[in-house]
């Protein structure tokens, strides 16, 4: 995959579910997103990612949007929610017509069907074996859509980060769902449809998201729809080694802390995770810095 043509401005975005407030680890994800915007001289979008209905936490959006203003992350445009595009992820459904279908099958028995699913973690994503992929089973009703991959060839990227990066889509994933059992829009089908209408051509995000890409891209061919170019940072861990997040814990960096707080407790720790080494005494002076400071890493990196 190629970067876009210089001609083409850049667009990035934020993306973050109101699940509850922001702690360090979607601070750097952030932080990522803005100083690669910023140091391209591009526009930085924020959509709050709420398709997820059953875990969205009432006001969390609004104090999300808080504590990005309040650390000195101004977004361009309006913010956008995803429960407000359901008809576009609607047509995108109808344009990939045939190579869509109903599944019966929960996750137990995907998982009783032999499928591999990574020790490491729980929420690994299970490769679904087709079983519905000829019909459901006599006496299964339709619990989810999904997207047929069965002699998909192998999905490849260049990742800004990482470098190259391929999947075996059939092999790794089987066929994915994109509109689950409980009616929710899956989070692949929405990131591709909400990407493309805002015009993204850059995703800065958590490495955590670097597996779900080659599916990602997969969708932006069946709809005809341009690949963005992609860099996945590093996310940070708890002392256990697992993701920082809201189900492990991770406590919010903005509790009404003080500007000088903020910039102490959160802004220059998540700027040295991602490797800038700076020392400001404002808010402002740190984003004067830090916007240089990130084009620098990324040249050495032959990333930019």
């Amino acid at each position: 995959m190629t970067a876009p043509a210089p001609s083409v401005p850049y667009i990035g975005r934020f993306a973050p579910s109101p699940t509850g407030p922001l702690h360090l680890g979607s601070l750097v994800a952030a932080m990522a997103s803005y100083l690669d915007a910023k140091a391209h001289h591009g526009q930085w979008l924020v959509r709050i990612e709420d398709v997820d209905r059953d875990r969205n936490v009432p006001d969390a959006d609004r104090h999300i949007l808080a504590s990005l203003q309040r650390c000195g992350m101004h977004w361009d445009g309006e913010v956008t929610w995803q429960t407000q595009r359901e008809d576009l992820y609607e047509a995108a459904l109808r344009q990939l017509g045939q190579h869509i279908y109903p599944c019966g099958c929960s996750r137990r028995e995907i998982l009783d069907s032999q499928t591999r699913l990574a020790a490491t973690s729980p929420n690994a994503t299970l490769v679904y074996p087709g079983t519905c992929r000829a019909g459901l089973a006599p006496g299964k009703s339709a619990r989810a859509l999904r997207l047929h991959t069965h002699g998909t060839r192998i999905v490849a990227f260049t990742d800004r980060w990482h470098g190259h990066v391929s999947q075996d889509i059939t092999a790794e994933v089987g066929d994915f769902v994109i509109r689950r059992a409980d009616g929710f829009w899956a989070y692949q089908l929405a990131v591709v449809v909400d990407d493309s209408a805002q015009g993204i051509t850059d995703i800065v995000r958590g490495a955590d998201l670097l597996d779900s890409t080659p599916r990602q891209l997969y969708l932006q061919d069946l709809l005809q729809l341009p690949h963005p170019r992609y860099l996945h940072v590093p996310v940070v861990v708890n002392a256990d080694g697992e993701k920082l997040s809201k189900q492990t814990g991770a406590q919010a960096f903005d509790n009404g802390a003080s500007s000088q707080a903020l910039l102490e407790g959160a802004l220059l720790p998540a700027a040295r995770f991602l490797g800038l080494d700076l020392h400001a005494a404002t808010i402002p002076v740190f984003w004067q810095a830090a916007i240089p400071a990130w084009e620098r890493l990324l040249r050495a990196r032959g990333a930019f």
